[in-house]
């Protein structure tokens, strides 16, 4: 996976966190009680009559410091009042009647797939009935994801195994038996040994297949698969797939070997769907990804997403289709220049639907199947799941001013509806800044984009601190979203303006865009920064250029680090989470080698000269600005050890500089007292150095 955005979010306001804080509130600038508190709308399912939505919704129990997940559903031709019809549970999904759901939720401790009836027919007003349901899998480990068949007799479950175990009970077994060992030593002959937070234990998220009303007894799919299905880190149900008529199962893999932690190689398998024959490999010829498969209603083509160039994981995600009787395949939209995230099919099969990055908005998207034109649906914000039945969209939108909710369209992207308001009240007695986007002429002459937030309070004529924002990825883009990571509103709520660039190498912009930055780190994306911070100074006046402090996390930590050394003139302070300090060291420390290699073009043995091109850490003797170093212990793709390296070479310096560091965070910073404690940190080190009479001390 590439450098994710690191956890930059919530901002702190003094006083007690409290769920009835931001429900009573008088009006008052947007902050981290107000954030952290917030409902998390997500999941979206439209039933097959498209009358009910049902979606999860995430909230805080900030006392026990974790997010609790919750079921809901709502009649969407009644008032829109959410109905709460599991109290701890995920991934529901309506049966392809609409007469029960599916989900998930732990059994004694188990996380397990339940079953209940949905009685739509005795619903009056609100009143939706969901009856008491039945665990459907029974096994001694976690289910890992799931999906129905079309017809909802199956399910497809998703199981971490030994792969030499004949059944679950066997890796139960065998986990037990390792707890109780007194010995604690691991011996490995390949990486991965860990990944992004995890060590490795010899465990493999394998496929299997059982029967929807009793999955006592799963049947293995990807037998002899050495591979994840779905992937890890962050794999889900988007990776496999039925036919039509559930007799085949898709799904897409990276085989291992001793390879996987260069290679890039996902390959899309089919397997009869009661497993009597073996995977085959409908995607070998392709060395590089092949993704997220879907068939289209007639059951004789398959549509995927893949990569052409092996190795990355930046390239573009082209819309690909394969004729299932022949093999023949072509890509559908090799005009458009965009990369396509996950697929839904339209029930007459011409119509293909996805999300991707796209000047600054995240919007949802039709594409024609027979001639590859794109038509932008919903914009103007960010879609960040959907669900479609029939001529209707069930969505979750957000934007930089608000976090998400559930919205109604039809399938051409009219009659765009709000129909859930969950954090209404929060949000009308939080005060936000209003937002600009501009654009400019960064390296290269090109065009590049970013936006500008006022502060809370803004008045014309007043000048305010500014926390410059460089985002992670490094092939991301910062869009106009809400993030629970890294929100611009807590800072604007803290009184600073905030501005942010996004830069050669953002996504959103074009391939060759996107392409410019592997080889160049410190090179063109260097550049737009730095015009970017004299365009914003230049057309907004309000910005005060002499308390300004540049920020970043992942990615963007390495250019804070980077730029420390080569243009550290403007900046008053610098906050650096989870960034690259040593480019070389950096090589041999994380786990996901391709991304590396790939970025640096090639080994690091074999070309050390591309390694320290644009390495930090030969321009520490340059280094002048205080800094805030913030690093996790459980942050494998960054390891720990940059930023404390880091600190020292600041604390060896003589540089005003502290190091915070998390030992139960990965890259990102996700237990809410934790990332209470972050935000409380970075502004009191933001106001401390842009204050009017702060000096270097």
């Amino acid at each position: 996976m590439k450098l994710l955005l690191a956890a930059m979010a919530l901002a702190l306001a003094s006083g007690p966190i409290l769920a009835a804080d931001a429900d009573n509130a008088t009006v008052h600038p947007f902050s981290i009680r107000d954030l952290v508190m917030m409902d998390r709308v997500g999941d979206p399912q439209l039933s097959p009559d498209g009358r009910y939505a049902l979606f999860t919704v995430r909230a805080t129990d900030y006392a026990a410091n974790k997010g609790v997940t919750s079921i809901y559903v709502m009649d969407l031709n009644k008032p829109p009042q959410p109905v709460k019809v599991v109290e701890k549970g995920s991934s529901p999904r309506w049966a392809p009647d609409g007469k029960s759901i599916f989900y998930t939720a732990a059994k004694d401790g188990v996380a397990q797939v339940w079953h209940r009836a949905f009685d739509a027919d005795n619903a009056k007003g609100l009143a939706l009935t969901v009856r008491t349901g039945d665990a459907v899998t029974t096994a001694p480990l976690d289910v890992g994801s799931f999906k129905l068949s079309p017809d909802g007799s199956k399910l497809l479950l998703s199981y971490e195994v030994f792969t030499d175990c004949a059944d679950l009970a066997c890796t139960k077994e065998r986990l037990d038996g390792r707890e109780k060992d007194k010995s604690t030593g691991t011996v490995y002959d390949k990486l991965f040994v860990r990944h992004w937070d995890t060590w490795a234990d010899g465990r493999r998220n394998q496929l299997y297949i059982a029967d929807a009303s009793n999955a006592s007894q799963p049947v293995l799919l990807s037998k002899g698969i050495d591979g994840d299905v779905p992937s890890k880190p962050f794999g889900s149900e988007d990776e496999f797939t039925f036919s039509p008529d559930g007799k085949t199962v898709y799904f897409d893999v990276r085989i291992a070997g001793k390879t996987e932690p260069w290679s890039t190689n996902f390959d899309i398998y089919s397997v009869p769907s009661d497993g009597s024959a073996a995977p085959t490999n409908l995607t070998a010829d392709n060395l590089a990804w092949d993704a997220n498969p879907v068939v289209s209603p007639d059951g004789k083509t398959l549509f995927y997403t893949a990569m052409k160039d092996p190795g990355s994981e930046a390239d573009r995600f082209g819309i690909w289709a394969l004729d299932i009787a022949s093999g023949a395949k072509h890509e559908i939209d090799p005009s458009w220049d965009r990369s396509a995230g996950t697929l839904t099919v339209s029930a007459d099969g011409k119509t293909l639907y996805t999300t991707t990055d796209d000047n600054g908005q995240h919007p949802l998207f039709a594409i024609d199947v027979a001639t590859g034109k794109a038509t932008t649906l919903v914009t103007d914000g960010s879609v960040s799941g959907y669900s479609i039945s029939g001529n209707k969209v069930l969505l979750t939108r957000d934007d930089l001013k608000h976090p998400a909710d559930l919205y109604t369209a039809d399938v051409k992207g009219k009659s765009l509806k709000q129909v859930s308001h969950f954090n209404a009240k929060r949000i009308k007695s939080a005060q936000t800044g209003d937002f600009e986007f501009f654009t400019f002429k960064g390296a290269n002459g090109d065009n590049v984009q970013g936006y500008v937030v006022k502060p809370v309070g803004y008045k014309r004529g007043k000048t305010y601190p500014v926390a410059f924002i460089i985002h992670g990825g490094p092939q991301g883009a910062m869009t106009n979203s809400w993030s629970y990571r890294w929100n611009a509103q807590t800072y604007a709520g803290q009184g600073f303006a905030v501005v942010t660039v996004n830069f050669h190498g953002s996504t959103g912009y074009g391939q060759k865009f996107t392409d410019a930055i592997s080889g160049d780190w410190g090179g063109k994306p260097l550049d737009d920064l730095k015009a970017g911070w004299s365009a914003a100074l230049s057309k907004y006046k309000f910005l005060d250029g002499d308390r300004a402090c540049a920020l970043g996390a992942s990615y963007g930590g390495y250019m804070v680090y980077w730029i420390a050394g080569v243009w550290n003139q403007p900046w008053k302070c610098l906050v650096d989470h989870d960034g690259v300090f040593d480019a070389r060291a950096m090589y041999y420390d994380t786990e996901e080698l391709w991304f590396e290699e790939k970025e640096n073009g090639g080994t690091q043995y074999e070309h050390p000269e591309n390694y320290e091109r644009f390495n930090p850490i030969n321009h520490v003797k340059d280094w002048r600005v205080p800094m805030l170093v913030i690093h996790s212990g459980k942050d494998f793709r960054i390891p720990e050890t940059q930023g404390l390296g880091a600190f020292t070479a600041l604390q060896r310096r003589g540089i005003p500089s502290k190091l915070m560091h998390f030992p139960d965070e990965n890259h990102w910073v996700l237990k809410p007292q934790n990332s209470v404690q972050w935000h409380e940190e970075v502004n009191a080190w933001l106001k401390e150095w842009t204050a009017p009479q702060a000096k270097a001390k």
